[in-house]
């Protein structure tokens, strides 16, 4: 009868984890990127309940939800003035301002690479591919992000972008055997709704032994 009990109470335990699992998992997604942008709107909405002085203006509730809306409408004029000739030479010109600050440059560089990796095209030389990771036997979700060649051999590499779950903003680098790269038909989308959710969010079938990848 005990041994029944504690069967039944962990089968209901599981069952609860795989129902609350992946609004457990959205929830920590929406919480991070909601507490990112409140903080970037932050400053500025408390700069404004500074100067106006007004008591509701200083609920910290408000701050916070304004400082999200804030911050949103901040990144569509930015988005919009992008879209248009003009804002687009005048963000080019500042991308080659910073391109010239020695340490800033590295770092904006690299970033921008990666966010370009991520959302490029599957047309593209950059595309979502599965490698032996960190174990031969267990693949992990890739982004191949360019071809090169082995110095001595002449062997084709590749340079593989390993995005962690949940966070993808941080990430592994591999460089390995093109060969031993598997090609998938999966979109950038795809894997990064795989990779936000902890694969709850996905398609139902992949190309887990798919063919090798190409240069």
């Amino acid at each position: 009868m005990i041994n029944r009990t504690i069967r039944s109470l962990q089968n209901q335990i599981l069952a609860g984890i795989l129902t609350i699992g992946p609004l457990f998992v959205t929830w920590l997604i929406f919480s991070f990127l909601f507490r990112t942008l409140a903080q970037a709107g932050l400053p500025a909405v408390k700069l404004l309940a500074a100067l106006f002085s007004e008591q509701w203006l200083q609920e910290a509730w408000l701050e916070y939800v304004l400082a999200i809306v804030l911050t949103l409408v901040v990144l569509y004029v930015v988005g919009r003035l992008t879209s248009m000739v003009i804002g687009r030479q005048a963000f080019n010109l500042f991308e080659t301002v910073l391109e010239r600050l020695p340490f800033i440059a590295k770092v904006y560089t690299s970033v921008r690479q990666l966010l370009d990796t991520m959302m490029a095209k599957k047309e593209t030389s950059q595309r979502v591919v599965l490698v032996d990771f960190p174990i031969v036997g267990q693949r992990s979700i890739g982004f191949l992000t360019r071809t090169l060649e082995d110095e001595a051999t002449g062997e084709k590499l590749a340079a593989v972008l390993l995005p962690n779950a949940i966070n993808p903003t941080s990430a592994f680098l591999q460089l390995l055997p093109l060969d031993r790269v598997v090609e998938t038909d999966l979109t950038m989308e795809q894997a990064m709704s795989m990779l936000m959710t902890g694969g709850a969010v996905g398609p139902d079938k992949i190309q887990f032994r798919g063919e090798a990848a190409k240069s």
